[in-house]
């Protein structure tokens, strides 16, 4: 699904955009966390077909996406950046948006119109 669907279908709107055409590009998954530790130990598919839904609005959630090569965090329930934190993402061309949905909502809609968990679906102990 183009980001583009995915922002409309969350009523989202922009943090900040360092990729002019990323509205454009196709996602396939969603990783949904809010404990970055997490993200970190379960994400296993194709970071650049991946976006971080959270509510985590800080530098915390901006460097774990970094590190997986995520570069487009969603963030619910009406989260912001700080300027700092606008200015982080920016150094890390880091695309952020924010939608007023609560965390378990946007996961179904996106879901609903077949984004696919970035998580292990086995039984390892993580």
């Amino acid at each position: 699904m183009k980001l583009q669907s995915m922002i409309g279908l969350l009523q989202a709107t922009p943090v900040t955009v360092n990729d002019p055409y990323i509205a454009f590009k196709e996602y396939l998954y969603v990783s949904c966390t809010d404990l970055m530790s997490d993200a970190l130990a379960m994400i296993c598919t194709n970071p650049a077909q991946t976006i971080l839904l959270t509510g985590l609005a800080n530098g915390q959630a901006l460097r774990t996406a970094e590190m997986m090569d995520i570069n487009v965090i969603i963030l619910c329930r009406n989260k912001t950046l700080s300027e700092d934190n606008i200015d982080l993402a920016t150094s890390m061309e880091m695309n952020v948006f924010t939608t007023s949905l609560p965390m378990f909502e946007a996961v179904g809609v996106l879901y609903k119109e077949g984004l696919k968990t970035a998580t292990r679906n086995d039984d390892q102990n993580i």
